[in-house]
Formats: structure tokens, C-alpha cells, sequence
């Protein structure tokens, strides 16, 4: 209990008894402390980030794709058309054993069945383009190791030198990639055959 003497005794001060009771201000415990507005953009930064990383690599994920699929749809017959490429030789030489002359003289018997290797072949030739298997004469053209290969040298001044002159076998491309090189005679004794274009990496095709 409290002793009404003690309170007599003990005045309360007059200044103290005015003085107004300031309460302290109350924060909202949603209000955000200081600095989270720049941690919220550090965030939104990270993921904008983190969004355009996950979407380039889906993209070059898509493009490697393609790629692997068109590959695959060009030169997925390589082996095949490789064994192919036997006939078309076979009946080509069957065509060559016969001479012009006796080719002229031939009964008309025999011309027929001459006419019907050169249809085969070239149904076969055709076959083979529609699948993107070409055929290709380098004659005349500067000798390239990228897509023939040289059987023997022929002297002859008359034409650069390094300039195939005989073919003894045509090459085949199977899209842009060499499916089978020229077999060739390339030429020399004559003056040096001339740079081949930058762009002119591809050879003469010829159906």
C-alpha cells in the first residue's frame, strides 16, 4: 500500500507534471527496411539474366538440332549411295567397250539394247541427283586434291600445267562433302594454271 505521507512529503515537480508524453512513432512490419528496393532490382537483374542465359542456350540447342537433322537427311545415305555408284560405273564402261564405229554399224538390235544401258544410266544418274548425289567432269579445270586425285601426269605444253586433261573416272558429291574424288591426268610442261576463285571451291557437276 501506498503511505499517503510519503506522498505529502515528496511534491511532484510542476515542469516534469506539464511536459506532454511523445509516443514513439509505429513501422508498419510490411514497410520495407532501407535499401531492399535495390535488393528487389539486384534480383530482378539475376533472373533477367538467368531468363536470357536458359533461352540462348534453348535456341542454340534448336539450331544444333536442325543442323544434326538435315546432316542426317543429306547424308544419311552415304554408304548406300557409295554402292551405288558401282552400277553407275558398270554400265558406264559397258557404254565405253563398245567403239563409235561399231556403235554405227550395229543391226538394230543391238542399237536398241545400246539405247537402253544409256536410259538406265541416266534414270540412275537422276535417281541418284533427286537424293542430292551428283556427278561431276573436272575436264579442263585446275587440278584440286579436295576432290580429285591424280592417276598419272601427261605432258603438254599446250594447256597450264596442273590442269586435268583425262578423266578416268568421274567424281560424285553427296551435298557439299566429296562423296567420291575424280580419278584424273593432270597436265604439265605448261605454263602455271591460274589460282581458282575463293568462291570456286566447288566443282563442274554433270549430270
Amino acid at each position: 500500500m501506498t503511505d499517503p505521507d510519503l506522498q505529502k512529503n515528496d511534491p511532484v515537480d510542476p515542469a516534469q507534471a506539464s511536459e506532454p508524453v511523445v509516443s514513439k512513432p509505429y513501422i508498419m512490419p510490411d514497410d520495407p527496411e532501407a535499401g531492399s528496393s535495390e535488393a528487389l532490382a539486384k534480383e530482378a537483374a539475376d533472373a533477367r539474366d538467368k531468363m536470357l542465359r536458359t533461352l540462348a542456350e534453348m535456341e542454340n540447342l534448336r539450331k544444333r538440332t536442325s543442323r544434326e537433322v538435315a546432316d542426317a537427311r543429306t547424308y544419311g545415305i552415304t554408304g548406300f549411295a557409295r554402292d551405288v555408284l558401282d552400277i553407275a560405273d558398270n554400265l558406264q564402261r559397258a557404254l565405253d567397250a563398245l567403239p563409235a564405229e561399231a556403235r554405227d554399224a550395229a543391226d538394230p538390235g543391238l542399237k536398241a539394247l545400246i539405247e537402253g544401258v544409256e536410259l538406265t544410266e541416266r534414270s540412275l544418274l537422276n535417281t541418284l541427283e533427286k537424293n542430292g548425289v551428283k556427278k561431276f567432269d573436272p575436264s579442263g579445270s585446275k587440278f584440286d586434291p579436295n576432290f580429285h586425285q591424280a592417276m598419272y601426269e601427261v605432258p603438254d605444253p599446250s594447256v597450264p600445267a596442273g590442269t586435268v586433261v583425262q578423266v578416268m573416272q568421274s567424281g560424285f558429291m553427296i551435298g557439299e562433302r566429296i562423296l567420291r574424288p575424280a580419278l584424273v591426268g593432270v597436265s604439265k610442261g605448261g605454263a602455271k594454271a591460274p589460282a581458282a576463285p575463293a568462291n570456286g571451291n566447288e566443282p563442274n557437276t554433270a549430270a
